[in-house]
């Protein structure tokens, strides 16, 4: 009796697995049946979604099919669910409310003729309670996206704007209420883009002047917000340029006014251009302002070949004015995944010498006419890598799963005040991004 009870309950298990294994996409990404209060929110969405299919936004932080947001500013999300159907306007984003004893209603259903959603975003952008929807949508593939902007303030869906756009991103750089920078082509001669910010005053939406980019946004590899120097709120837009440099824009509201603070007539470019690197604005020291990295070539102790010309970081920050503030140095080896925060008073007088699983660390006269040695940054990989990082006057600088970094400090290293803690607190691993997996 007692096997005939284990064998059913075997049965069961397995077919409660495969009914698990064989459900439908749909089926996957439905609202989990829970409890008493989804039954009747996904008995609505059930009978909405007859006859679509779930179409989740491509990009951005909101990627999931069914999302939540206070529209309407009465305390309570709403449920947003974003499918794709066969009508005039397939594209759709049904609005379903629930009140709190359950009882669910739709709310408002939004259509969009157009591909897919590439971007949705919740932020307070008008003067009432709320947040205000937007949505960038694919219209085809030989046209630009557009971007939406709906207020619920009146209990269904009211649109606030819609534009084309390239990239869109939702900001705040007056201070006051969130606005929307959309970045598009320009005119085809310049073959730049254009930046144009949205915001809310006054009861209407309000359009600044558009403000040029250095490249085409097709070029845009990373947008950033942050602040400058002079704790101003700005967006840091880096595109690639020829000949594998990158450059940036920085974005910023100025006396009232958007603008480029970075983007200089004389030279008809922006700062930050860093040739046959690919190195973006960052936080490198912590203090909440964006610094900028720029380039100090090193010279060779010996002879270098073109492709092995090595390069400092010289880390800046600027403010709204135009003015740069450096901020550090440092060696970046990036293939590596480490980094060293120099000395700014000789810094630019480094060199490196690379071999086989080490760096040799030089620092040239102030004329420039020797070389002498600082210190060797050694990196271990093999089985008895801890021990290596021990051996023969080298001291450990950090240890991760697989490798030891160990340096020794060489016949300079007292003169310029370096030591085996400042050594072991200057080495950093260098993070990566996790939205790109960039570093």
């Amino acid at each position: 009796m007692k096997k005939r009870i284990l064998l059913l309950c075997a049965l069961l298990f397995t077919l409660l697995l495969t009914g698990c294994a064989m459900r439908t996409v749909e089926e996957m990404y439905a609202l989990p049946k829970r409890s008493e209060e989804y039954k009747e929110l996904q008995a609505a969405i059930d009978t909405a979604m007859y006859g679509m299919t779930f179409s989740s936004p491509q990009s951005g932080e909101n990627q999931q099919t069914v999302q939540m947001a206070d529209l309407n500013g009465d305390g309570l999300d709403e449920y947003l669910v974003f499918a794709k159907g066969a009508t005039e306007k397939p594209l759709q984003v049904l609005v379903f409310q629930q009140d709190e004893s359950g009882k669910c209603r739709t709310l408002d259903t939004i259509g969009f003729n157009g591909q897919a959603f590439e971007q949705v975003e919740y932020v307070d952008f008008d003067d009432q309670p709320g947040k205000e929807l937007i949505v960038g949508f694919q219209v085809s593939d030989q046209v630009l996206r557009s971007v939406a902007v709906f207020t619920f303030r009146n209990g269904s869906a009211e649109l606030l704007l819609m534009n084309g756009y390239s990239k869109m991103l939702p900001c705040n750089l007056s201070g006051g209420r969130s606005e929307l920078m959309v970045l598009r082509p320009g005119e085809e001669e310049t073959e730049r883009g254009m930046a144009v910010l949205y915001s809310y005053r006054d009861g209407q939406i309000v359009r600044s002047v558009e403000t040029e980019l250095s490249e085409h946004p097709s070029r845009i590899r990373r947008i950033m917000t942050g602040k400058l120097q002079d704790d101003v709120p700005a967006v840091f837009v880096t595109s690639s340029s020829g000949d594998n440099t990158i450059v940036t824009d920085i974005f910023a509201v100025k006396d009232g006014e958007f603008t480029n603070v970075s983007f200089s007539t004389e030279a008809d470019t922006s700062i930050g251009t860093l040739l046959n690197y690919y190195v973006y604005a960052e936080d490198i020291d912590a203090d909440g302002i964006l610094e900028l990295p720029g380039l100090i070539t090193m010279k060779p102790v010996g002879s270098w070949r073109e492709d092995e010309q090595k390069f400092l970081l010289r880390w800046y920050s600027l403010d709204s004015e135009g003015w740069e503030l450096d901020k550090m140095y440092t060696f970046h080896n990036y293939l590596g995944g480490w980094y060293l925060q120099l000395d700014g008073a000789w810094a630019s007088r480094l060199t490196v010498e690379q071999g086989h699983g080490c760096y040799s660390f030089y620092v040239w006269d102030e004329s420039y006419q020797m070389a002498t040695p600082l210190f060797t940054l050694y990196v271990f990989t093999s089985v008895d890598r801890d021990e290596l990082a021990s051996q023969n006057g080298r001291f450990p600088l950090y240890r991760s799963e697989g490798v030891a970094y160990a340096a020794q400090l060489d016949i300079a290293a007292p003169e310029y005040d370096i030591t085996e803690k400042s050594l072991q607190d200057s080495f950093h691993l260098i993070r990566q991004d996790w939205q790109t997996g960039e570093t």
